[in-house]
């Protein structure tokens, strides 16, 4: 080895140098590169290097460092130039940790996350940016551009979009199967992954958990179709944590691992994120997978090279980079504290005023809520270097009392009262005073207690309760409990973590046991109420400032879905008897999702996603008016878990999911946040030049403060073939107005961006049709409405081959993976079963072809303009196969021309279809 080889000289073009690596790597070498730890190349002076460093709203897992808001609470600014600031000081810190411990801290960061925010209920929610894919992109480019830095030919990291596809559930998400029709794909959950890719701003993938019609994300065809398609340098596919494994395991897609993990790197996988840091199993997969001709060298190489890409376009086999100086004085320095309290300042949506905010002539606040005095930390958090809380914040300001407005409770059973005890230990029955506890209310039936006598949490170790951790916390959350009723008013512990119950052994210690008729019955006194202790102390405040909210790691994070919106029946009635004792009460809302609540005559109440350390002061900056507070919602607010289709239910179009195609009246909208000021909107123009909109309104601050206002624009089609969007996020503009001053607003609109996609053709189109411009202040408080016409196309009417999967409408179908490796197809859940083909000419057509098959064997019908009456036009017996064996079933068809609508009915269930062709017998 001389150090003179041509892949270390950073005057020779990026894509030659690594062919120069490769050529010199064997074909063992080339393996080891395909695990998360990837092996060194001594013999070459190739270290070792590993993908996967947390760094979602800062630096996570490695210690403490700078913690931003949560990601949902960083896209409600609405101001992608913050978004790409905390993006550029995560990175800095990442750099740090790096430089200090290279091993510990690698390069290759896994953020953002660009999962629309489908449906509130996810588990993941605060991970994600919007529910608008638009949106999503915009946050998720700015986020990933502050990461990869600034330097145009280095990446200071190398940023990773997470979770490549359809993924928003966290119930069965290993085996649950995303249903997703081609137009939802093209347009609502590709459009997210689009820019951060097609900029190079990202230059990694990692695949979900979950099945996409049929097939593991991590075997998607799309990941070479579509994704490498758009980014303009090779792009690295990792995979999620453990996620090879299951594509024998959980999902029982492959039999064997080397065929698995083949047809994952033929897919476009690169980097197995499995078993940690041994990586001798997955290797030996591979190796196995070549010995048996399942996979060619030619994969390997492919492979290989994305993940050289990344390591080359790092630096590592330059001489130097241009952030080789970043050092640890970055971590938590003064320009990151303040960047924290901006961006947390700036987060907050004001969502109610009846004018109690701003606060003016407050000398004393009443601080309430579980969440009052306390910061949370999520999954993806770094660890606090410190914690600025709503009390400290606001005790800055002006005197403060505060209560966390928990019950105070005792425990007894028979053999007597519940005791803690004082070192930590175990819990047990039988002492002889009764020990307290108070109990907190997460929402969702989850409820944790902590013993006053230590001020701990009760926690599970092992199988014995003890009270030893600071709150819930880990993985694998220990310390929080359902409350089962029993007879003669008792209660039943049940550990939400194991399912197990909370029983009594013979030595009085509280251990878990299996069986339910074991669990000890235990009646619960309340020696304090929480609700009594919130009334007395904000009747004897000027305000009451009521904190609630979620914890990030209870009902509702990775791997638990919520089955409710509500807020914690508990935390709803201390912000009822709070209202009740002081009408100036504010209801402060910290949550990484929508919530809602019981008492409609709140004066005022504010939103923030968990703000990170500075939370404290940014919100006294805008309670007390210092800032104007300048946050929208990102996603609708629902005035109910009722309104929402299954969560399991991806197709936005058909069940009118999103701010998109909802038709009721939300609590709040898409888009939705008040200012301390007013704003009128004027003067709405319109116009197309060529292949372009362009649109300008004037809005005035017609208040007495200064304000902030984003000006927000949306389009909707107003006749066209399909169901289009009741309104759709075009642009937006944040402006920043003094008392009476007025700005001009505009929007630059491609024509090409109004393209939806259409089925019969496989492609997007604009059609020539009247479209609405509206403009205001959220997606349903628009101000201002003008009407343009463009000169599109109009989609013919279908003919020949028709895709099942490409249909119009569908009714109990399932989509499913014509093949292992690619394509669509659809199969019936349910007799009568059917999918709709609009406008087909049947031209000359004399026979049909339809290429089906179904393991029990059945009947599909063609009607022509109803699926139950309409006249058959064929009908097509199909025979028993195999999974993946279909057959060509022709089928005559009667002397019927012209252009109809056609029904292809299943008249059993389980019965697939991959194509009709009309064009067989013309």
């Amino acid at each position: 080895m001389t150090m003179q080889e041509p892949f270390r000289d950073p005057a020779v073009p990026i894509p030659d140098r690594i062919d120069d690596l490769v050529r010199r790597l064997t074909l063992e070498e080339k393996v080891g590169l395909l695990h998360q730890y990837q092996a060194p190349v001594e013999r070459l002076g190739v270290g070792a290097f590993r993908t996967g460093t947390e760094a979602l709203h800062g630096l996570a897992w490695l210690g403490p460092a700078t913690v931003f808001p949560q990601a949902v609470g960083l896209a409600s600014t609405w101001d992608p130039d913050l978004v790409r600031r905390v993006g550029e000081a995560t990175s800095d810190e990442v750099l740090a940790f790096h430089h200090k411990d290279p091993s510990g801290a690698g390069r290759n960061v896994w953020a953002p996350v660009v999962n629309p925010l489908r449906d509130p209920r996810w588990g993941r929610n605060e991970e994600g940016y919007s529910e608008d894919p638009w949106l999503t992109g915009v946050m998720a480019a700015a986020y990933a551009r502050g990461l990869r830095g600034s330097a145009p030919e280095i990446l200071k990291t190398a940023p990773t979009l997470k979770h490549f596809l359809a993924y928003n559930n966290e119930t069965d998400r290993c085996t649950t199967s995303s249903n997703v029709p081609p137009r939802v794909l093209h347009e609502y959950e590709l459009p997210a992954f689009r820019p951060a890719i097609e900029q190079g701003v990202a230059v990694a993938v990692m695949p979900s958990y979950n099945l996409v019609n049929g097939r593991p994300a991590h075997l998607s065809p799309l990941i070479g179709q579509v994704l490498r398609a758009w980014a303009p340098d090779e792009l690295l596919v990792v995979s999620d944590a453990y996620a090879p494994g299951n594509l024998t395991a959980l999902q029982g897609y492959h039999d064997t691992l080397p065929e698995a993990y083949a047809h994952a790197i033929k897919a476009g996988l690169d980097s197995f994120t499995q078993d940690d840091d041994r990586s001798e199993a997955t290797l030996g997969h591979l190796r196995e997978a070549l010995a048996k001709g399942l996979l060619s060298e030619e994969d390997v190489d492919g492979a290989v090279r994305h993940a050289l890409s990344i390591r080359f376009r790092l630096g590592e086999f330059d001489p130097a980079t241009p952030y080789d100086d970043v050092n640890g004085n970055v971590v938590n320095c003064p320009e990151h504290q303040a960047l924290a309290r901006e961006a947390a300042r700036r987060s907050f949506v004001l969502l109610k005023n009846d004018g109690v905010l701003p606060l003016e002539g407050v000398t004393k606040i009443a601080v309430i809520g579980q969440l009052g005095d306390a910061l949370m930390e999520d999954w993806y958090s770094g660890t606090l270097p410190y914690a600025v809380t709503a009390r400290q914040g606001l005790g800055e300001r002006c005197e403060t009392v505060f209560c966390e407005a928990v019950d105070r409770v005792t425990l007894s059973s028979e053999a007597g009262p519940v005791a803690a005890d004082p070192a930590g230990g175990p819990l047990s029955v039988g002492a002889a005073e009764a020990g307290t506890f108070d109990l907190f209310d997460w929402g969702g039936g989850a409820y944790a207690l902590r013993a006053v006598a230590t001020g701990r949490f009760v926690s599970v170790d092992g199988v014995t309760l003890v009270n030893d951790q600071p709150g819930p916390n880990g993985w694998e959350v220990r310390q929080t409990f359902r409350l089962e009723e029993r007879p003669r008013g008792t209660l039943a512990l049940r550990h939400i973590s194991t399912g197990c119950y909370v029983g009594a052994g013979d030595d009085g210690v509280l251990r878990l046991v299996d069986d339910a008729d074991q669990a000890v019955w235990l009646a619960m006194d309340v020696v304090r109420s929480g609700t009594e202790q919130a009334a007395l102390l904000a009747a004897a405040a000027d305000v009451a400032v009521v904190v609630v909210g979620d914890h990030p790691l209870v009902n509702g994070r990775e791997t638990e879905d919520r089955m409710t919106l509500a807020l914690a029946p508990a935390q709803d009635a201390v912000v009822r008897a709070a209202r009740k004792a002081n009408p100036r009460t504010v209801m402060v809302i910290t949550s990484g999702y929508p919530l809602t609540w019981t008492d409609d005559e709140l004066p005022a109440v504010l939103w923030s996603a968990h703000g990170g350390q500075e939370y404290g002061h940014a919100l006294a900056e805008v309670l007390f008016g210092d800032a104007d507070p300048e946050g929208r919602l990102t996603q609708t607010w629902y005035r109910s878990e009722q309104e929402l289709p299954d969560l399991l239910d991806y197709d936005i179009i058909a069940s009118d999911a999103t701010y998109l195609y909802f038709r009721g009246v939300p609590l709040h909208p898409f888009g939705h946040g008040l200012s301390y000021t007013t704003f009128d909107y004027a003067d709405l123009r319109v116009r197309l030049e060529g292949d372009v909109v362009r649109a300008e309104a004037t809005v005035t601050n017609t208040g007495t403060r200064p304000g902030v206002e984003v000006v927000q624009f949306y389009t909707h089609q107003q006749r066209s073939r399909v169901k289009q969007p009741l309104r759709r996020l075009r642009g937006f503009e944040k402006v920043r107005l003094a008392p009476g001053e007025s700005r001009a607003v505009t929007l630059t609109l491609p024509v090409s961006e109004l393209a939806f996609w259409d089925v019969t053709r496989g492609g997007f189109v604009v059609e020539s049709a009247s479209h609405q411009l509206m403009v205001g202040r959220s997606a349903t408080d628009l101000r201002l409405s003008a009407r343009f016409e463009v000169d599109g196309e109009t989609v013919p009417p279908q003919s020949g081959l028709l895709r099942a999967a490409a249909h119009d409408e569908y009714d109990a179908i399932t989509f499913v993976d014509e093949t292992k490796a690619d394509g669509d197809a659809v199969r019936s859940d349910a007799e009568g079963a059917w999918i709709l083909f609009r406008q087909v000419d049947l031209g000359a057509a004399t026979t049909c072809v339809a290429t089906a098959g179904s393991t029990e064997g059945g009947v599909i019908t063609v009607r022509r303009g109803d699926p139950l009456y309409g006249q058959a036009l064929a009908t097509f017996p199909v025979p028993r196969t195999d999974r993946y064996g279909y057959h060509a079933i022709t089928a005559s068809l009667p002397a019927v021309d012209g252009v109809h609508d056609l029904y292809v009915v299943f008249e059993n269930d389980g019965v697939t279809l991959v194509q009709l062709d009309f064009g067989a017998g013309a």
